[in-house]
């Protein structure tokens, strides 16, 4: 089973969601919003997709309207306090298979790819 990761409210969440239903691929969606990841989820997830600040989406309105000092985290347990106040901040979506591989957002070629179908 492939757990997504995302908002309910996303287009790329839904795109990605539509495509896994399209090649028949079994999914749960969880809207972190709702069930926001542990502290020890959120630091499996860096670990596997180079560290905190790649997971940030820093073209988001949120991001944005984020003061300085908050941008600045330096430790990871400012980046954890961060993501779980904000977690829509989180690249969306992230998909999480049985192996344990994580990857973030969603592409056409990429879900092919990772999902071997088409």
């Amino acid at each position: 089973m492939v757990t997504v990761y995302g908002l309910k409210n996303c287009d790329t969440c839904r795109k990605a969601t539509k495509w896994l239903e399209r090649f028949g691929v079994a999914y749960a969606f969880v809207d972190y919003r709702d069930a926001k990841p542990s502290p020890e989820t959120l630091v499996d997830w860096a670990a596997k997709l180079g560290g905190f600040p790649a997971m940030v989406n820093k073209s988001s309105t949120t991001w944005r309207q984020l003061p300085e000092n908050r941008k600045a985290a330096a430790s990871d347990a400012e980046w954890k306090l961060l993501l779980r106040e904000y977690p829509q901040l989180i690249r969306r979506p992230v998909v999480v298979t049985e192996d344990g591989e994580v990857t973030q957002g969603f592409s056409d070629n990429g879900f092919k790819q990772r999902f071997g179908v088409g």
